[in-house]
């Protein structure tokens, strides 16, 4: 089951972020404990494997230097530095420290099959691993349902949902047309044992949207940037992850 303060307490998108705070950060997350926000993060795979708060699968744009996070080793990755600030990169185990179940937590976890397929890797069961006697309000989702099912395999307590969209060509040309015809319909959903979705704001007319929350599901909605999208938002989606202003708590 989703805590329902997943449904009611506005999520930060990577955090609090702000210039001088970076996204995806432990001083986003203490910005947005201290405002009284919820937090979504990203992980993504560390040297042997160890889940890190980092959204892209490269190192340049957040910390200026070439090379893919996953391949990168631990030496190299402690000495780097995130968007010219101190923050180093953080590690799982560390949001988790440091949120301590004071506000809720939403995860995301990378794919790393690059077409949404069955090559989940180790990253799902070694989340799992991490999040084993987490005591706060936390639901796990990805983008590739493969993922979920794998994580879901490893830690049958924790709620699970899928990040969806429209999965339109150009953003999606490695996906194979039918599967993302399928991701699109959310046809994973009951398979995985979903309990949300995290749904694109600009897809929300998606019937299949509006079905599942007829049937129960809970419904959140990214990226929002304004009141009025809000505004406009909160008519599907019980709960919004936002960025670049202070939803209303």
């Amino acid at each position: 089951m989703l805590d329902e303060r997943l449904l009611t307490v506005p999520i930060t998108h990577r955090g609090l972020h702000a210039p001088g705070v970076p996204e995806n950060s432990l001083a986003a997350a203490r910005a947005a404990i201290e405002a009284g926000y919820g937090i979504e993060c990203d992980i993504q795979p560390g040297p042997g494997g160890e889940p890190l708060v980092f959204h892209d699968y490269q190192l340049t744009r957040l910390t200026g230097r070439q090379g893919f996070i996953a391949a990168t080793d631990a030496q190299t990755l402690a000495s780097l530095r995130l968007l010219g600030t101190d923050e180093p990169v953080p590690t799982l185990r560390q949001l988790l420290d440091l949120v301590a179940g004071r506000v809720p937590l939403l995860i995301e976890i990378k794919d790393q099959d690059g077409t949404c397929g069955p090559n989940t890797g180790t990253l799902p069961a070694r989340t799992a691993e991490v999040l084993q006697g987490y005591d706060g309000p936390v639901a796990v989702m990805s983008f590739n349902p493969h993922m979920i099912a794998a994580f879901r395999e490893a830690a049958p307590d924790i709620a699970v949902g899928l990040t969806t969209c429209a999965f339109a060509e150009g953003d999606w040309a490695r996906v194979p047309p039918e599967r993302r015809e399928a991701l699109a319909a959310i046809a994973d959903y009951d398979r995985v044992g979903a309990c949300f979705l995290s749904h694109d704001k600009g897809d929300l007319a998606n019937p299949r949207v509006d079905a599942l929350r007829a049937a129960g599901a809970g419904i959140l909605t990214w990226t929002i940037r304004s009141p009025a999208e809000e505004d406009a938002a909160r008519r599907v989606a019980h709960n919004v992850t936002f960025e670049g202003y202070h939803a209303a708590l």
